[in-house]
């Protein structure tokens, strides 16, 4: 009975944590009663969300927001990531993390900062006199505004993957006569293609999830799509959950087919290896092309960025939007009131911070346990098991947020989390879960598959094992994903939203709700001070990542 204890245990969690949010989804979809305690109606609720006017709008909105994305994305990211593979830049490493930095920026801190440089008299006007707010509140607009913060996963896939494969085989064309871009286009290129495809079918589901950025500038651009309008369901009297709860089913299929052809694409890559042995690393070197290459980065680097950061923190030093750039207009008082004692932004900053701390420390409790009996494979219901912790990864936050509130508000639980910041902390664990048992899954395998039986033979117990063993060797890599969920907790948006109780602010909400009263300077001061506390710990758990794995 021990033995299956601990499976089943984790089961129940994974269960509460991700199934029954998803059931509840489904029956309020088939019940529209069911708040009610009546199965009455059943699919009465589809026929008038299927004939909304609306949904055709809100679909393509969806799909062409999202197949906009990953073309750009693509455009950006395959020559970026080929270069970097080929004829790496001077300082190629610094790049990387530069190039980072924007995908992990809040995208609703980057439409926001867009916003404020390229809108009617924005910063860009005022120092140049050029009109953008058109351009920047239309669909094309949107589109790269999301572009800018997901084209690097395009990017390291395509650099990875070339990088991985060597230069071997092309040099083999070479010899044979084959020109570079021969080479490359025949044989390199074709060896990477899983890996680009599976980049931009990621780049797809990240842009048919968001929400931050289709409610900043869509709403304006008059671009209409899910997450929104799933949010608005929610929010807007009257609260039609039937409506909500099916509009996620589709969002979340959308989402989950992307999510399954990356991963089906992804698992099927190969690149062979003639020797048996890993290639070396053999680049072309940048050469006469320094320049040019390093003027092609910089610029990329420019737009996706050093302007929106610089437009935020422009922002939070100016004491008023409407007295322009000028040295006058510098000051330091919307930092100050951030921390006024008893203040708002103290209480958000601090919200945000002890969930994040206790999404941080339950999801990698829990991702070691998964990705440790995943390992094993020796307890009945692992596939299971596996399948739940890594789905959230597919399902938009939106729609989680849903489910949680189909599930816990409901007057038949005898006690719920529902109204308490306890909901907020069940949100962040579900959606930022896949996260440590993806890497203490990848640590794992680079480990001996000796090392836990011969524990064993020698006396010790599967928990001693455990906790004497495996912890020990694959730790960095578990501490790395704690301090990643840590700082993507600490600045989450749209379940936050759907979420919080009454009188409750996090960073994320505190921030939006500073730009809809007009308070922008001290809403921008906080997505500073966010911004350098999350990026801190990120590029901390990047550099312990890298070094677990030399």
């Amino acid at each position: 009975m021990k033995r299956y204890a601990l499976p089943a245990t984790t089961l129940m969690l994974l269960t509460l944590l991700v199934a029954l949010p998803l059931l509840f989804i489904f029956l309020q979809a088939l019940f529209p009663a069911l708040g009610e305690g009546s199965l009455r109606g059943i699919l009465s609720a589809f026929p008038a969300t299927l004939q909304d006017p609306r949904l055709p709008t809100l679909l393509f909105g969806t799909l062409s927001s999202g197949v906009g994305v990953a073309a750009m994305s693509l455009l950006i990211g395959v020559p970026l990531g080929a270069l970097r593979a080929q004829m790496p830049p001077p300082a190629a490493r610094l790049w990387d993390i530069l190039f980072l930095i924007p995908f992990l920026t809040p995208p609703y801190i980057s439409a926001l900062s867009w916003m404020l440089a390229l809108q009617e008299n924005g910063y860009l006007q005022q120092l140049t006199g050029l009109e953008t707010n058109n351009i920047l509140f239309s669909r094309i607009g949107m589109v790269l505004v999301m572009t800018f913060n997901i084209f690097p996963v395009v990017y390291f896939a395509v650099s990875r993957s070339m990088l991985a494969g060597g230069q071997r085989l092309a040099d083999v064309a070479r010899v044979h006569g084959a020109t570079p871009w021969r080479a490359f286009w025949h044989i390199t290129l074709p060896m990477s293609l899983p890996a680009l495809v599976a980049g931009a079918l990621l780049a797809f589901t990240l842009a048919v999830e968001e929400y931050g950025v289709p409610a900043a500038i869509g709403s304006r651009a008059g671009v209409s799509v899910l997450t929104v309008a799933i949010e608005e369901k929610l929010a807007d009297w009257p609260i039609d959950l039937s409506g909500a709860s099916i509009l996620s089913l589709l969002l979340m299929l959308m989402a989950l087919a992307a999510f399954m052809l990356q991963r089906r694409l992804t698992g099927q890559q190969d690149v062979t290896v003639i020797t048996g042995k890993p290639m070396p690393q053999q680049h072309v070197g940048g050469g006469r092309w320094r320049i040019p290459l390093l003027l092609i980065f910089s610029a990329v680097a420019l737009i996706t960025l050093v302007l929106p950061i610089a437009s935020m923190m422009i922002t939070a030093f100016l004491a008023t939007l409407s007295g322009g750039l000028h040295l006058s207009q510098l000051t330091l008082r919307h930092f100050s009131a951030l921390f006024a004692w008893r203040g708002e932004a103290l209480s958000a900053l601090g919200t945000s911070l002890s969930l994040a701390l206790g999404a941080a420390i339950i999801t990698g409790f829990l991702g070691l346990l998964i990705a440790w009996m995943v390992a094993e494979k020796k307890v009945r219901g692992v596939a299971s098991i596996d399948a739940l912790a890594l789905l959230p990864a597919a399902l938009p936050g939106v729609v989680i947020g849903v489910g949680l509130i189909l599930l816990w508000n409901r007057p038949f639980w005898p006690i719920s989390p529902y109204n308490s910041g306890l909901i907020l902390l069940l949100s962040y664990c579900c959606l930022f879960l896949p996260w440590p048992v993806r890497y203490v899954s990848s640590a794992l395998k680079q480990l001996g598959a000796t090392l836990a039986p011969a524990a064993r033979v020698h006396g010790a117990s599967a928990s001693q094992a455990l906790r004497l063993i495996i912890l020990p060797l694959v730790f960095p890599s578990l501490l790395a994903s704690m301090m990643m969920v840590f700082a993507v907790a600490s600045r989450e948006l749209v379940t936050s939203l759907l979420l919080a109780p009454a009188g409750t602010q996090t960073v994320s909400i505190f921030i939006w709700r500073q730009f809809e009263q007009g308070s922008v300077g001290q809403g921008m001061a906080m997505a500073c001070l966010a911004m350098a506390i999350s990026l801190s710990v990120m590029l901390l758990a990047l550099a312990l990542l890298t070094r677990s794995t030399r």
